[in-house]
């Protein structure tokens, strides 16, 4: 199942995503599934129609948790040791846009990079939970882009600025409830070309540890995403590039990123 979150030009809406890529329906659902169960309206549109636009499929109420230096080799090509624990940052929810968005680069940074990476949504109120019940509290995954502004980070001692902007938290292009995330593979492409290939098996803190970590610090409410990290081959995105971010058996997210001059 995919759960797609769209306009048609009016207020946002909610579908199960129906079909095979190319041929895909969007079948409308009453309320937000977060909160609702699954109930179909009976309205159907194609996903390729000219009035839909795909939305990011959730914009949190109360927070986004980046994971850093998940990847091994991600650690090392940045020059960085492997965390003893979860290394956690916070995105804020104006960070969000969805599929297609633009990316637009602040006039403050001259170094922006992308950063592919699994994202899991949270389904119910998470607190202090165990890892081998952490799955449990998971809505689903969907595919986010931590886009970071890298001279920033290098220069701040916190990494707000650097990963907090306006539109560094691309989202989409929907939510897969009830995947096996242990082994999928994540991947980047800037115009085509393959920059960051990776599988979610290389993590060094599994989803499940991640959910249940974090829930020791912060407790989690439905819609709150957990960025899971990302593989190695991080690289410069710049004004009019197209970056493709891939989940496998969650889909593609396209953004262009812009300058504005």
């Amino acid at each position: 199942m995919r759960i797609a979150r769209f306009t048609t030009g009016g207020d946002p809406r909610y579908a199960l995503v129906d079909g095979a890529p190319g041929s895909e329906e969007l079948v409308v659902i009453t309320g937000d599934p977060l909160y609702t169960p699954v109930q179909p309206t009976g309205e159907q549109i194609r996903l390729d129609d000219d009035s839909v636009r795909l939305l990011a499929p959730v914009i949190p109420r109360s927070k986004i948790i980046g994971v850093g230096r998940n990847y091994a080799d991600h650690a090392a090509e940045m020059g960085n040791e492997l965390p003893p624990a979860p290394l956690l940052f916070l995105k804020p929810n104006t960070s969000v846009i969805g599929p297609d968005d633009p990316i637009v680069l602040p006039d403050w940074t001259e170094h922006v990079e992308h950063e592919a990476e699994l994202a899991i949504v949270i389904g119910k109120v998470t607190k202090d939970v165990p890892p081998d019940r952490a799955l449990d509290y998971v809505f689903g995954y969907t595919v986010a882009n931590d886009v970071t502004a890298r001279d920033a980070q290098r220069a701040d001692a916190q990494w707000t600025r650097a990963k907090g902007f306006d539109g560094s938290c691309p989202v989409g292009p929907w939510i897969v409830p009830g995947l096996d995330v242990d082994d999928l593979y994540v991947r980047a492409r800037v115009n085509g070309e393959t920059k960051q290939d990776g599988r979610t098996s290389q993590m060094i803190f599994d989803a499940a540890y991640l959910v249940s970590y974090v829930s020791e610090v912060f407790t989690l409410l439905p819609g709150d995403l957990i960025l899971t990290g990302t593989p190695a081959g991080v690289s410069p995105i710049v004004d009019r590039d197209i970056v493709e971010v891939e989940v496998e058996e969650i889909g593609t997210l396209r953004n262009p990123v812009l300058r504005r001059h």
